[in-house]
Parts: C-alpha cells; structure tokens; sequence
C-alpha cells in the first residue's frame, strides 16, 4: 500500500508596517500550515508582528521566522554586501525578536526561512550563507532551516546538523536550472490561481514544474509558499490548497 503523498502549505506574513498594509494575513492563515513571519527588518511593526503570531498560535500554524537584511526601504529584496560576522548577528537578533514576540503569544519559533534578496544570495553566496547557518546554529539548533533545493544554505546547515526542509514556490517562476526568475523579469509572478494550483498538483504528484523557457525539470519539495503579499494571495491559496486535497495530497506543517 502506498503512502499518501504530503506537504506542507506556507506563506510570507506579518510584512505590514503601521498604516501600509500589505496582503490579508489573517485570511491566509486559515489556508497555509507553516507562517513565515517577518523580524521587523524588511518589514512588520511590533504590534503587527504580535497580532500575526496570535493569530497563528490560535489557528495551530507552525510559526517561522522570516529573516531579512535591514532594508525597509527597499523590501528586503536589494543584495547588501554585509560581512559575515555581521549578518550572523543580525539573523540572531531577528529570531530573538520574534521567539519574544511568539511567548507573548503562546507559541514559538520552529524553523528560519531568509527572505527576498537574502533567499536569493544564499543559494550560492557560500559566506553569507555560512553565516545564516552559524546564526541558527548558534540561537538554537533544533531550528530548521528552510530554502531552495540544491542551496549553498541547506549543504552548509546539513554539514552542520541542522534540519533542512526544501521548499518550492507558487507563485514564482523557475529558471531551467531550478532558481527563481528574477521580480525584473518577464515570468517571475503567476497570478492565475488555477494555473498555479495545476503547477503545484503536478509538482507534488510527479516532481516536475515547468521552468520559464518551457522546458520541465525535476524538484522535490517538502513545502510549497504562496507569497502573502502576491495580487490574489487568499485565491491562489485557495485554489492549491483545494487542487492538493482533491489529487489526494495530505496538507500538513513539516514541523508536526
């Protein structure tokens, strides 16, 4: 008897900053089974990030936290060329700031997720990749990390015992050699959410997705993310969550 095949739904929340408001957390969180919440670097205020962990914690979603570079201004999705040691204690000072905020909320911090710019410069920037894995080893080393399969973050985090969790997009676009296209480029967003809940059916069932030349490569995935601040975010959650369950596919968080 064969297994039923499994994954775990999650999305980027808690990224609205005091009177700018970006995307319906609470709405997604009835959806998605792991949140990554952001650390008030790129994004999120205080009060923001508190309301976003107790709705988590009410609704039972594994909470993340969604580490950035300190870039307000620009999103988290510029590069910044921080030193190591640097960047080490700034993902250690971010988790810190949202374990607190999860106690207040009854919850805590399983795993880290890099965001934007950051998720992108450790697929193959092996320094600043280092220093993310020395940061979670360092806070806590039972915390998963969680990125892009074939990442120079999840080689130097299993190097070091750490949890790695893959993970597969979306609402994003792939390059044939399985990175993610680029925000500037021609195919980096999907927003049609039966289009995007066909995609992620077939990923979860068979291990392919079509890259943006046409041409289909393999990828495992243990979750799949729906951007939070994506047009359409609560649709196109909708839609996947609704085409797993009908192939048959198990939703549940990684991180039981």
């Amino acid at each position: 008897m064969t297994s039923r095949p499994r994954i775990d739904l999650n999305s980027d929340l808690g990224e609205s900053f005091g009177r700018w408001e970006l995307g319906d957390d609470e709405a997604v969180l009835g959806l998605v089974t792991s949140a990554n919440i952001a650390c008030g670097f790129h994004a999120g205020d205080p009060a923001g990030l508190l309301r976003t962990c107790e709705q988590a914690a009410a609704r039972g979603v594994v909470v993340g936290a969604q580490v950035a570079y300190r870039d307000l201004a620009g999103f988290g999705r510029r590069f910044m060329d921080v030193e190591p040691a640097e960047l080490t204690a700034e993902v250690v000072y971010q988790i810190g700031a949202l374990q607190g905020m999860c106690a207040a909320a009854g919850t805590v911090v399983r795993y880290v997720k890099p965001h934007g710019a950051l998720y992108n410069a450790v697929v193959h920037h092996e320094s600043q990749a280092a220093a993310v894995v020395e940061a979670v080893r360092r806070y806590d080393p039972t915390l998963a990390l969680l990125g892009l399969p074939g990442s120079v973050l999840l080689e130097l985090a299993a190097d070091a015992g750490l949890r790695t969790v893959t993970e597969a997009f979306a609402d994003r676009g792939y390059t044939p050699e399985g990175t993610l296209v680029a925000r500037s480029q021609p195919g980096a967003l999907l927003h049609d959410p039966q289009e995007v809940a066909e995609r992620i059916v077939r990923l979860v069932t068979e291990g392919k997705v079509t890259a943006v030349d046409g041409t289909d490569i393999e990828m495992a995935a243990d979750s799949v993310c729906v951007h939070g601040d994506t047009p359409g975010a609560v649709a196109i959650a909708t839609a996947v969550r609704e085409a797993l369950a009908s192939a048959g596919v198990e939703l549940a968080p990684f991180i039981p």
